[in-house]
């Protein structure tokens, strides 16, 4: 086809497949039948859909789109005279969160949810008040409910994060709240016998990091449980298993992407420690998995030396279904990639790290060493593809990649170091990991370089504002004026209550 797609959603009976494509030239809510192998466009929307999901019966497919909602300013300007030069016509801004860095000034609008009949037909908008309603569209059992999270209060400028979930009726468009917690509630998923909801969330408690947990709760609020509170990790991904007796779920330890199953008593199983391989650029987590009839799991396979591919799980053993990066990569000597641990000097901490070598590398040789400094801040690298790192060491740079304190997988404490204290000793930690480097024997010391972006940016900033040690720096998107930044980044009505004290 012509166009890009996206979003795909196999219909309940696996008969068709729902996804978005731009054949028509605008992104538009599309079909295919398995049993023809027919495509073909079922919207003509004027923006576009998002959030694809299909009522239990097939007959309906939610969406979310932009909805455009024009407001008037409060006073009318006088015209323009003849022939005067006219500047722009002013700006009337009566939003908390009016622009975005890239994006411009915000339009007037709000994310609304949508139903459509499967066979094709004419939108029906189902919420229509000035708040978003974007995210995970889950359907009731009927099909009669959509069980969805938003932040529906009217202070929600001041309470970033604290999102509800809520059921919408299709027949009345009545919305109503099903939980009420400070916090985020989100990405609500009935299990598949339709007696309950997962969904992630913490509870708030203003730190500048809050691991994501996995709930279940009964359809009507009722019930609350929390499957993973003795994990400090946080889950990124979840899905029920086919009997609805447990749920599978992703999560970083230590660098690593797991995917883990939970029965509804919170009692864990580990499956694999493979899990990843979607950040191509730099080696960040991130993976995918979904779950077939039979408990069988595909997910994407990560692998320090090529991106990701596809896996599947079943029973406790992982095969590798796909090898798509051979043709491109498998005739290159790619930068093999080691771990390495140490300790902090300042606290003793255990502190871990990633060394990527030069192809052909020779101990007995002296190298230039690279750091490599990760965002965030709270986020985490591992053993994963990461074309940056392989590039560096192909034009001969040793490179060092960390996790210093501030940094997930290794629990709230850990990243919590950096609370209302950034940078601070996470400088230490990345001079400390330099150190155990130069310390191996092969390094020329007189060719030290660093980089980073964002978050590693102004660590990048910081260490060459704190040691000359470092023959030259590249300082990538960074922070340099946490004034500004607080006042006026994309999200400071977040940062102002989270990151900084005053």
């Amino acid at each position: 086809e012509q166009g890009s797609e996206s979003q795909p959603v196999w219909s309940p009976n696996g008969d068709r497949l729902a996804y978005v494509s731009t054949e028509t030239g605008s992104p538009q809510v599309h079909i295919y039948w398995v049993d023809s192998g027919d495509s073909a466009a079922v919207t003509q929307l004027t923006q576009a859909p998002s959030n694809l999901s299909w009522s239990p019966d097939g007959s309906q497919i939610a969406f979310s789109m932009f909805t455009p909602k024009s407001k008037p300013a409060p006073v009318s300007l006088p015209g323009k005279p003849e022939g005067a030069n006219w500047t722009e016509a002013p700006k009337y801004v009566d939003k908390d969160n009016y622009r975005f860095d890239g994006g411009g000034y915000a339009k007037d609008g709000h994310q609304q949810i949508y139903v459509i009949p499967a066979t094709g037909g004419s939108p029906r908008q189902l919420t229509d008040d000035e708040f978003n309603h974007g995210g995970q569209l889950a359907w009731s059992p009927d099909s009669k409910h959509i069980f969805f999270s938003a932040n529906r209060r009217d202070d929600a400028f001041r309470q970033p994060v604290n999102s509800e979930i809520y059921r919408l009726t299709l027949s009345s468009k009545k919305v109503s709240a099903v939980t009420d917690r400070d916090g985020p509630d989100g990405s609500p998923k009935v299990s598949p016998n339709g007696e309950k909801i997962a969904f992630t969330g913490y509870d708030d408690t203003k730190m500048s990091f809050q691991a994501s947990k996995l709930y279940v709760m009964n359809l009507d609020g009722s019930n609350v449980q929390v499957l993973t509170d003795d994990l400090d990790r946080g889950v990124t991904g979840f899905e029920w298993d086919t009997d609805s007796q447990g749920l599978y779920f992703t999560y970083d330890d230590k660098g690593v992407g797991q995917l883990a199953r939970t029965t509804l008593n919170g009692e864990h199983t580990k499956l694999t420690d493979r899990v990843g391989g979607l950040s191509y650029s730099r080696p960040y987590g991130g993976g995918d998995f979904s779950v077939a009839k039979g408990d069988r799991i595909a997910f994407t396979i990560s692998n320090p030396m090529r991106p990701a591919e596809l896996a599947l799980w079943d029973s406790g053993d992982v095969q590798q279904l796909t090898r798509l990066n051979e043709d491109a990569l498998g005739h290159k000597q790619l930068a093999k990639v080691e771990e390495i641990n140490y300790k902090s000097s300042v606290d003793g901490i255990d502190l871990q790290g990633w060394i990527a070598y030069p192809p052909g590398f020779d101990k007995d040789k002296e190298y230039p060493l690279m750091l490599e400094i990760h965002g965030g801040p709270h986020t985490n690298y591992g053993p994963r593809f990461a074309a940056e790192v392989q590039l560096f060491a192909a034009a001969g740079y040793v490179v060092l990649y960390t996790n210093p304190r501030g940094s997930t997988s290794y629990g709230s404490d850990f990243a919590n170091e950096i609370h209302h204290n950034y940078p601070s000793h996470d400088y230490n930690d990345l001079m400390d990991g330099v150190d155990a480097v130069i310390d191996k024997g092969f390094i020329n010391e007189d060719e030290l370089f660093v980089t980073g972006g964002s978050g590693g940016g102004v660590l990048t900033a910081w260490i060459v504002g704190h040691t000359d040690r470092f023959k030259a720096a590249v300082v990538a998107k960074p922070v340099i004026n946490w004034y500004s930044f607080v006042l006026t980044a994309d999200m400071y009505n977040f940062f102002y209550q989270y990151w900084f004290p005053g």
